[in-house]
């Protein structure tokens, strides 16, 4: 089907030209422009006139606006002379600061305004010092409850020739009386040949705790030998030993306070109550089992330490730097020799007991006589010293059986 030829008598709609539209826009700004332009030609006074800046111009033709338009008005490259002088700027006159009374102040200044984060940091910083110094005080306070100075008096003036050993255990004592909540127990062992004070240490530490605990139900003392004297009897021991033990623990937690459990003879004493003391000291048991504070009394390692005296006589007794490293030599070997005998000695603080020479057995003497109300004579103790037996070694003369014969001997006289 051939098309249809257009009709020239009724034509369609014509699309206007882009161009056409953009010129006119452009043309209508321009004009837009002008119009602008003109006015405020016309309302700035003095431009384009002769007669000052205050004169007006009178007339306005067209030619003349062509010739206005066609200069620069705006931007100009004239000097700094030529240009019309601005009018200064009045300047604005600051008010002055309005300050009130002392007693009548509505806001005071951002400079004496203090900050809530600071307050708190002041409030905080004292809580904690008020905390640490009630710490302090109740460290004090638990320790002056025991009175370990009077306690480290009376061990001094009746212990013989164990310095070191009283220094050890009163340093131990201090360090786990400083407070009453602790991990694990307190364990002193205390050993060395027959007759060099331990057994006297034992009673003189039951008693001073007696005293100051004013209950003796917190002092628990066993003997192996009078509590325990059958070894086929050792299970029946370990549950009375049990029961008594967690009797004291009870009630010394009751009271606050820290009970003191000393066995003597700790050489005699069966595997099972080894075994016994031993789970006591574990820090599975319940809190209150952690308080407490046991001393083992035992000849056990006394060759050991016999041996180590009279090889080391020289530097051992002697007070200075050779002797504290000599009684660390003696400490070390002592508990790898106890702890192959039972693990219960791993977990012990070791306070070897030396020798005694024959000066600490005439003061044993000389104190002995005037607890039986004999006269201390000085020359009466020397002869009665020198009735005994000891070892010959590098000049000096030690114990053999140390003060254990002092009682029987002084009975005699």
């Amino acid at each position: 089907m051939d098309p249809q030829p257009a009709n020239p008598a009724n034509p369609g709609p014509r699309t206007p030209d882009p161009y056409v539209i953009a010129s006119v826009r452009a043309a209508l700004r321009l004009r837009r422009r002008v119009f602008v332009l003109r006015k405020r030609s016309l309302l700035q006074p003095g431009v384009g006139s002769s007669e000052g800046p205050g004169a007006l111009r009178p007339s306005c033709s067209p030619g003349t606006l062509r010739t206005d338009l066609a200069k620069p008005k705006f931007f100009t490259f004239d000097g700094p002379a030529e240009l019309e002088p601005r009018t200064p700027r009045k300047r604005r006159r600051r008010s002055r600061v309005v300050l009130y009374p002392e007693a009548s102040r509505r806001c005071r200044p951002r400079a004496e305004r203090q900050s809530r984060a600071q307050r708190c940091l002041l409030l905080l910083v004292a809580i904690v010092g008020f905390q640490v110094l009630n710490a302090i005080e109740n460290l004090d306070d638990n320790a002056q409850r025991y009175d370990l100075d009077g306690l480290e008096k009376a061990l001094q003036r009746a212990v013989f020739g164990q310095p070191a050993a009283v220094s050890r255990i009163m340093a131990l004592l201090r360090d786990y009386l400083a407070t009453h909540v602790h991990s694990r127990p307190l364990l002193l062992a205390l050993h060395g040949p027959s007759g060099v004070g331990k057994s006297h240490v034992g009673r003189l530490l039951a008693r001073h705790f007696h005293a100051v605990l004013e209950d003796g139900a917190l002092v628990l003392q066993y003997h192996a030998q009078h509590h325990c004297p059958e070894p086929h009897a050792a299970q029946g021991c370990r549950e009375e030993l049990a029961r008594r033990v967690a009797a004291v623990v009870a009630q010394a937690e009751a009271e606050e306070k820290t009970p003191l459990v000393v066995l003597d003879e700790a050489e005699l004493l069966p595997p099972a109550l080894l075994d016994e003391l031993h789970g006591l000291l574990q820090p599975q048991r319940a809190h209150q089992f952690h308080n407490a504070i046991y001393v083992l009394l035992s000849g056990m390692g006394g060759a050991e330490v016999t041996r180590f005296v009279l090889q080391n006589a020289s530097r051992a007794l002697a007070p200075g730097p050779d002797a504290i490293v000599a009684e660390e030599e003696l400490r070390t070997r002592l508990q790898e020799l106890l702890v192959r005998e039972h693990p219960l000695w791993s977990s012990a603080a070791v306070v070897p007991f030396l020798l005694l020479d024959k000066q600490d057995v005439v003061s044993c003497f000389r104190d002995e006589m005037a607890g039986e109300g004999f006269f201390p004579e000085q020359a009466r103790a020397e002869s009665l010293a020198a009735q005994l037996s000891y070892y010959q070694v590098a000049g000096r003369e030690f114990a053999v059986t140390g003060c254990k014969q002092v009682v029987a001997t002084v009975n005699l006289l």
